[in-house]
């Protein structure tokens, strides 16, 4: 294949995690002996820019038909993307003259910050069953993809972005040109735009290659997001390191011409981070398939060894993360019992692939099972809060990636 963003053939691997089905392919448990598709899930790394990628086997239109994921079922991601908000009102003097749009929207979560205050938004969302979530809370939701096409549309109409957001979109795209041309495009002459992502550098020192699924097209670091966005005329002018999904970036981007926004010192610091300490470079890309395999085996002793002692496990969290690694790993009904969660969109369902039921969270104190396997592992200070009852009986959570930890 050809990379995706400087098109230069890509042949090198990076991790091969085996024959998957779509992560968040969640199964009707009416449909479980139906034929369930499987695709291979090996992610390559280009010489030329060194952006891993994932080769799109699956549409965005077949992945996105019918999304299973909202925003909005975590509390501390809530109140992550509040702060921001809050923040990005007070620093670019938002009011009612001003347009923030946002790409991905979900349910509308984050623009609901907005939306209180008074400030006109927009959110672009393609699954529609998530988009028709934010218009019944009068968030005005776009139920389209994004790109070139849909922002020429809304830069025509006048609808130009004072704030363009995106939260954990950019991975998803596998027209990564189209895409960033077009935030060019709807991002206003004298606009801002911020993006959150994974980053590159945390997923290979954590070893998270639970993260790669064939929704997530593209895995950055900070040196190639920069040349793909400098390519569509976009300077990064400030980014920071936050903690979310495991380490991620928030970038800020402006029109290159623009020459009132300054290059920031973290900026700079993090160019020359990620070239010295060899945590981005393709000789760390080539170790990491390694880390991933004793991961899994670290994974499976303990698991054994639980069961061999008569324990019963279940997972929380039908989380995307969590299917890879269950898939990867080849762990069913004979390891975990089943798996909660708090979106109503997935309960009563089976995971994809592994066909391990869904519940809602009430089963964990309903059946008081040995050891509750955190899938979600970014969010396991939250969901610690949440299940602190499971002390109650002597249960113990257990966090699997970058390595077996069992929770005190």
């Amino acid at each position: 294949m050809n990379c995706r963003f400087c098109e230069a053939p890509v042949t090198r691997s990076f991790v091969n995690l085996g024959m998957q089905p779509l992560s968040n392919g969640y199964v009707d448990r009416a449909a479980a002996d139906a034929m369930e598709p499987f695709y291979p899930l090996h992610a390559y790394v280009c010489d030329a820019c060194l952006l891993v990628q994932v080769p799109e086997l699956q549409s965005p239109e077949r992945i996105f038909a019918d999304y299973a994921y909202l925003s909005s079922m975590s509390d501390s991601w809530l109140a992550h993307c509040r702060r921001h908000a809050l923040n990005m009102i007070e620093t670019l003097h938002l009011n009612a003259k001003s347009l923030v749009v946002e790409v991905a929207s979900n349910d509308g979560y984050l623009l609901r910050n907005f939306k209180e205050k008074g400030i006109p938004v927009l959110g672009i969302e393609p699954a529609a069953n998530v988009a028709a979530i934010a218009e019944a809370a009068g968030v005005r939701t776009l139920a389209k993809f994004f790109g070139t096409k849909l922002a020429t549309e809304l830069a025509q109409g006048g609808q130009r972005a004072d704030l363009l957001l995106g939260n954990n979109v950019l991975a998803h795209v596998p027209d990564l040109n189209d895409f960033v041309r077009g935030l060019a495009l709807v991002l206003a002459p004298r606009g801002v735009l911020t993006m959150e992502f994974p980053h590159l550098g945390r997923l290979l020192k954590e070893k998270q290659f639970d993260t790669i699924y064939h929704e997530h097209f593209s895995y950055f670091s900070f040196g190639t997001v920069e040349r793909v966005f400098a390519a569509h005329g976009l300077t990064l002018f400030d980014v920071e390191e936050l903690p979310t999904h495991g380490g991620s970036l928030r970038i800020y981007a402006s029109h290159a011409n623009l020459a009132e926004r300054q290059v920031s010192k973290r900026v700079e610091e993090l160019r020359e981070r990620e070239r010295t300490d060899g945590g981005v470079s393709l000789d760390s890309y080539a170790r990491f398939a390694e880390d991933v395999r004793e991961v899994k085996r670290k994974l499976l002793e303990f698991l054994i060894g639980r069961k061999r002692e008569g324990k019963t496990i279940v997972a929380y969290g039908a989380a995307a993360k969590g299917n890879t690694l269950l898939n990867y790993c080849g762990i069913r009904e004979d390891f975990i019992d089943y798996v909660v969660d708090r979106s109503p969109f997935k309960q009563g369902k089976l995971l994809p692939g592994s066909h391990i039921p869904i519940e809602a969270p009430e089963r964990i104190a309903e059946t008081r099972p040995d050891y509750v396997l955190v899938l979600p592992w970014n969010l396991k200070d939250e969901i610690a809060t949440q299940l602190s009852f499971v002390r109650e009986w002597g249960g113990r959570l257990v966090v699997p990636v970058p390595e077996v930890s069992v929770l005190p």
